[in-house]
């Protein structure tokens, strides 16, 4: 079983999901990290270059490439849950968690991190709280339909957010097998 982490930009998806798999013991994937490395460009290259549609194809075929997996903790970029294809497909074998944080934390998030500006473009060329808060109202159902689980990250530790998804994990699941933490104690 893998645990796949959705929401927005900025919702601590990459920081949680590196924590968390060092909790399990599993493998950690980016999915905007592996389209980088699989293309040689960032995303705000590609979108240069052949648009959002070149982008979404190459995220499709790495989202395929990571659903076959088992037993790996995968962070989303923010638009890939909208294709029900990734997320069917990402459902199969995977425990899919929805990382929320309101317009305003997730703007100023954005705004305090250099590296997001610089590999990610805007998705409209609006201010950046107007195009959060849109992009949230367009995409929180699609959120909450794609995820198991859902989890706010506002005011919230790396381990806080860690700890909740573990405890999910812990309360188990008939259709979903036992996990480990590292060092052996069982998630359920």
């Amino acid at each position: 079983m893998n645990v796949i982490l959705i929401g927005y930009r900025a919702t601590g998806k990459t920081s949680v999901g590196r924590r968390l798999a060092a909790l399990l013991g599993f493998p950690f994937h980016d999915t905007d990290e592996a389209i980088s490395k699989k293309t040689g460009s960032t995303v705000r290259q590609l979108v240069a270059m052949g648009g959002w549609d070149l982008f979404r194809r190459e995220e499709r075929a790495v989202v395929a490439a990571f659903a076959e997996k088992d037993g790996c903790v995968l962070s989303l970029g923010g638009g890939a849950a909208v294709d029900q294809e990734n997320t069917k497909r990402l459902r199969e074998r995977g425990f899919l968690v929805w990382l929320k944080a309101d317009a305003e934390t997730i703007a100023r998030r954005l705004k305090g991190d250099e590296k997001s500006a610089e590999q990610r473009p805007p998705l409209a060329d609006q201010d950046s709280r107007i195009e959060v808060s849109r992009m949230l109202r367009e995409r929180e159902e699609v959120y909450r339909k794609a995820a198991h689980v859902s989890v706010e990250t506002k005011g919230k530790t790396i381990e806080e957010v860690t700890g909740e998804i573990v405890r999910y994990l812990e309360k188990g699941n008939p259709s979903r097998p036992p996990l480990k933490l590292r060092g052996g104690e069982n998630v359920q």
